[in-house]
């Protein structure tokens, strides 16, 4: 703060004795000592506030950037859902499809639970009625 060397406050007491006097001297030099202290207290909480506010800024920034990527990261995750469910809505409708493509083809294979062809379906296999009639004609 200020820079005084060892001869200046050497000067500074000779001239301080020389004009106040050796009696009220101690009283001066406490006095002074007093300003000096609260100044220094002053000059010290001036300055605490003063970092105490840069932090607080700082910190403001870092919450704010914080906040702007759970912002972002919230977008992603809805863009990701979005993207999620029409790849689940398409996978479905193509299940359902192939589905619908198998249903009609898996009726006919499906024997019924006795073993033998359902009525409304043609057998395969020839009966021995059939061989007679066309072994007969």
């Amino acid at each position: 703060m200020f820079d005084f060397g060892f001869w200046e406050l050497i000067l500074v007491m000779v001239v301080a004795l020389l004009v106040v006097g050796p009696e009220r001297l101690p009283g001066l030099a406490r006095q002074a000592g007093l300003w000096v202290g609260r100044a220094k207290r002053f000059v010290s909480n001036v300055r605490s506030d003063i970092e105490r506010e840069i932090r607080s800024d700082e910190l403001k920034k870092v919450l704010n950037q914080q906040q702007n990527e759970i912002q972002e990261l919230k977008g992603m995750l809805a863009q990701t859902q979005s993207e999620v469910k029409s790849e689940m809505e398409q996978t479905d409708y193509l299940v359902k499809s192939i589905e619908d493509q198998l249903k009609p083809s898996s009726q006919v294979e499906k024997p019924s639970k006795s073993g033998q062809p359902r009525a409304s379906e043609p057998s395969s296999v020839p009966s021995d009625n059939d061989s007679k009639q066309s072994s007969g004609s």
